[in-house]
């Protein structure tokens, strides 16, 4: 009779999308319950070392606080540096599982975003790290820090830079080892770790490390701890990354600048020149105009296709969160836009504005463009589309300041300037390994498990394709967190959710 009970919930919990009650999950989630504070004390004390990507000194501090908590941990931790001097190192680590038969690396990067504190709101500073009750956008308020038996409510958020991109993947991933350590659980895996200081930047020097210690990089799997869970608050499991390629523009008239009056409607305005030049670059849906851009796209296939639509559209409920009227991709969804190349505009400067705003025809205009690849897509063949597509529009392209002769020949004049870019990659869905980490995932969660097959952001993963690497990303971060920007904060409980996600991945055998 008994049985008979035990059998019949069993099929109820499957029945309702439940598994049965995981003893290592629980035993995971009891560790990080009475070790809260001590958890989220060490990832305070992380967040407050400055890590913005220009910054070498503070990133090699970064680093050497991420080898005392691996070794803090019991795992044996070492700095793999680049030839080139000045590069921040590679964090590097294994646990050896005795038995084990596979070996995964997990990735994470402890470099972020540059910061410009006054954009910050009252009370906050990128590197204090301070709680709040909820998101401030949403009318949260800020906290104190957490005294010894307090409670700590999952829905506080963590406000810092890099709190949730991308110190959280380090903090998760550490945490989950720590979690399975000390509960006995024993891994099923070999573990590596793997924490990159250069991600924000482009990771130049990335395939430099890796490939001067491919043999201390043999893997099964990588994961990429980065990025966030879907919109829904779903886990999910993301099988690529789009390339990324930075191209900045600088638009010249006057050698000087001049008053308005004296010299409006004769004298070149380079920030109207430039602005027509980018109207230019995109129709009023927002698809790019540039000539070939969407020509080398690898499409889908029809597994992927197929996972796409099992994605849960949320778009209605975002558009209405960020406060627009009309998307643009005339009828797309935000899933399938994000499996095509795209062409953004990070940043524009020309003068002033506001208080500082004064009469003047300014000598230069600036843009910063940020083109988005997608598998096909060859990161130095997409920014001679944009240049060959600048040229069309009637500019003499240079990349150095123009010389004066240049100037006196040519009525329009722009500096292009790329910075180092990377590819996209995908890795296929159906790979067996692939399903194991999405049914390792699953174990954690009662919701079902999204699977993507390509990311919207981007990730150096084709420096790990060259090792012959498979990867896969698992990210832990809220959606909306920030990232790259003011007031970047992390959930805390995506922190713990995320501990749990990546000692489930641990333990896969």
């Amino acid at each position: 009779m008994k049985k008979r009970y035990a059998s019949g919930l069993l099929l109820l919990a499957a029945l309702a999308g439940f598994s049965a009650p995981d003893t290592a999950l629980q035993k995971v989630r009891q560790y990080r319950q009475a070790h809260e504070l001590p958890l989220l004390t060490e990832y305070m004390q992380f967040l407050a070392i400055p890590n913005v990507a220009a910054d070498s000194a503070n990133l090699r501090q970064t680093a050497r606080f991420i080898v005392g908590m691996m070794q803090k941990r019991g795992i044996k931790a070492q700095l793999l540096p680049a030839t080139t001097p000045g590069v921040p190192p590679v964090v590097y680590g294994e646990v050896r599982t005795p038995g084990a038969k596979r070996t995964i690396i997990f990735y994470a990067h402890y470099d972020g975003q540059p910061v410009n504190a006054a954009q910050w709101v009252a009370g906050l500073s990128p590197f204090q790290p301070q709680l709040a009750s909820t998101a401030l956008a949403q009318g949260g308020q800020l906290l104190p820090m957490v005294r010894a038996g307090q409670p700590i409510n999952p829905d506080w958020r963590l406000y810092g830079r890099s709190s949730s991109d991308d110190k959280a993947g380090v903090m998760a991933i550490l945490a989950g080892y720590e979690a399975l350590a000390q509960s006995k659980l024993k891994p099923g895996v070999n573990i590596k770790f793997f924490f990159e200081g250069e991600e924000e930047k482009g990771s130049p020097h990335l395939s430099e490390i890796v490939e001067g210690h491919r043999a201390l990089l043999a893997s099964d799997l990588w994961i990429i701890c980065d990025g966030p869970v879907h919109q829904s608050g779903q886990k999910q499991v993301v099988f690529g990354a789009r390339g990324d390629v930075n191209v900045n523009l600088t638009v010249y008239a006057s050698k000087r600048p001049l008053h308005s009056g004296h010299y409006g409607n004769w004298a070149p305005n380079p920030a109207l020149t430039l602005a027509q030049l980018l109207a230019s670059m995109k129709d009023s849906t927002g698809r790019v105009t540039v000539a070939g851009f969407y020509d080398d796209v690898v499409p889908l296939t029809a597994t992927e296709r197929q996972a796409l639509g099992r994605v849960p559209n949320l778009d209605a409920t975002i558009k209405q969160e960020l406060g627009f009227a009309r998307p643009d991709g005339n009828g797309q969804t935000l899933n399938e836009l994000i499996n095509q190349p795209s062409l953004n505009i990070n940043g524009m400067r020309s003068a002033n504005v506001g208080a500082q705003a004064a009469n003047v025809i300014p000598t230069t205009a600036e843009a910063a463009l940020d083109l988005r690849l997608v598998l096909g897509n060859d990161s130095k063949r997409q920014v001679e589309k944009v240049v060959r597509h600048i040229q069309k529009q009637g500019f003499f392209v240079t990349t150095q300041e123009p010389t004066d002769a240049e100037r006196a020949r040519y009525p329009r004049i722009v500096r292009v300037e790329p910075k180092t870019g990377y590819n996209a990659e995908r890795t296929p869905m159906d790979l067996p390994i692939a399903r194991e980490v999405v049914a390792a995932v699953q174990r954690t969660t009662s919701q079902t498990v999204v699977q993507v097959p390509t990311s919207g952001g981007s990730l150096p993963l084709h420096v790990f394709k060259k090792i012959n690497a498979v990867t896969l990303t698992v990210p832990v971060a809220n959606y909306d967190n920030n990232q790259h920007a003011e007031n970047e904060n992390l959930r805390l409980g995506n922190l713990w959710d995320g501990l749990e996600t990546m000692a489930a991945i641990m333990q896969m055998k």
